[in-house]
């Protein structure tokens, strides 16, 4: 029989909500005895494995040997694939697990500050030394709950930045890191987790093209949404998603809701009055409702503080796109240069594409946003 390897790759057994209330326990017996069972192990293997007779492992197991050796139990700890720590030991390898942990705490947190300011491209630039440690951990087999945790987040975390500067054409490659980290999340013990994942991949399937993916990853995270806030992260893209996809029945339900969770939901810079106006006019347009479009950007709100760069560009576009179809050709022209200003500077080529698109009978404008676009594909190319 083959020996299980503690290093060939991550261990998800560890993760389970049984192996963590083993863990938590730190009590030697059980894990040797859990170790055994998920591998279906005869009891000899374990021994063979850590270097011990299997009589003398046996009587670990049943608890009438206790192994209190710091050397020792740091062996069985490295053969197990387990941090140090489960067995009560702190020590310098330990220490710089802790500290890598609260570093990847702060560079999560940096980045997304970075993205909601406007600065994706230095969100990704933040995010790749980390994800690139945390998936060579991983790849070691330094796999603990929360390691596993921050690469879920991280993985998230540089998929959504990717899809913020990248052109449309490789917006594939957000979708597959939000992925990646969906698939990390959903392992874990942590609805939270699991719904913010699916969140933010459907809405990175939804601008890769992907529609049906999206509305089913969306629906999920709704369905998993465990908080007003949550629920109302979900719901706006699911409603996003919806529009672009022309789902009518999805999208107006969604959009009923979201009006409904303005009540009692915080407002974040994805949900609010302003992002909610943003995400219905731009589907009722998608949905060929022109008219009541129209109705409704004479009653657009104010951005406020909390509008992100990117949202304000995501609106002036949408509202150039409603104008043109008004017939208000001088008006639209405006809100699209001004949009080009911000994508611009803020590195969004998707959005410049967007104004290409829209501009076919503006081509000045038109002209304007391809130029844009090439010196944006320049930048990414350099």
């Amino acid at each position: 029989m083959s020996r299980p390897n503690a290093h060939g790759g991550i261990r998800w057994h560890w993760t389970t909500p049984r192996a963590q209330a083993i863990l938590r326990r730190r009590s030697l017996s059980e894990i040797l005895a859990f170790y055994r069972e998920l591998n279906h192990l005869p009891q000899e293997e374990p021994g063979v494995l850590l270097g011990y007779s299997t009589s003398y492992i046996s009587r670990v197991e049943t608890g009438s040997r206790t192994i209190t050796d710091i050397g020792a139990l740091r062996h069985i700890a490295e053969r197990l694939g387990l941090p140090p720590h489960v067995f009560g030991i702190t020590d310098d390898a330990d220490g710089d697990h802790r500290a890598m942990i609260q570093f990847g705490e702060s560079v999560l947190r940096l980045a997304d500050i970075a993205r909601q300011a406007g600065h994706a491209a230095a969100a990704v630039d933040e995010l790749w030394p980390l994800v690139a440690r945390l998936e060579a951990g991983a790849a070691d087999g330094h796999a603990d709950t929360d390691v596993l945790r921050l690469l879920a987040r991280a993985r998230v975390g540089l998929g959504v930045a990717l899809g913020h500067v990248l052109p449309e054409e490789r917006l594939a490659t957000a979708a597959r890191w939000t992925g990646k980290g969906v698939a990390v999340a959903r392992r874990l013990d942590d609805p939270t987790l699991h719904a913010h994942a699916l969140r933010h991949h459907g809405n990175e399937l939804r601008k890769a093209g992907l529609h049906h993916a999206a509305l089913e990853r969306l629906g999920r995270a709704r369905d998993l949404s465990r908080t007003a806030d949550e629920r109302a992260a979900a719901v706006i893209l699911l409603a996003r998603a919806a529009g672009t996809a022309g789902a009518t029945k999805v999208f107006d339900d969604a959009v009923a809701e979201c009006r409904s969770l303005l009540e009692t939901a915080s407002v974040t810079p994805l949900f609010s009055e302003f992002t909610v106006h943003e995400v219905h006019l731009r589907g009722l347009a998608a949905t060929g409702r022109t008219r009541q479009a129209v109705d409704l950007l004479a009653r657009s709100p104010a951005p406020g503080l909390q509008a992100s760069p990117q949202w304000r560009i995501i609106s002036a576009i949408t509202a150039g796109e409603v104008l043109l179809r008004r017939g208000g050709r001088d008006a639209a022209a405006a809100q699209m240069r001004s949009a080009l200003q911000g994508a611009e500077l803020h590195r969004l080529p998707h959005q410049v594409q967007r104004v290409v698109r829209a501009s076919d009978s503006l081509p000045d404008v038109r002209e304007q946003a391809q130029n844009t676009l090439a010196r944006l594909r320049a930048d990414i190319a350099a």
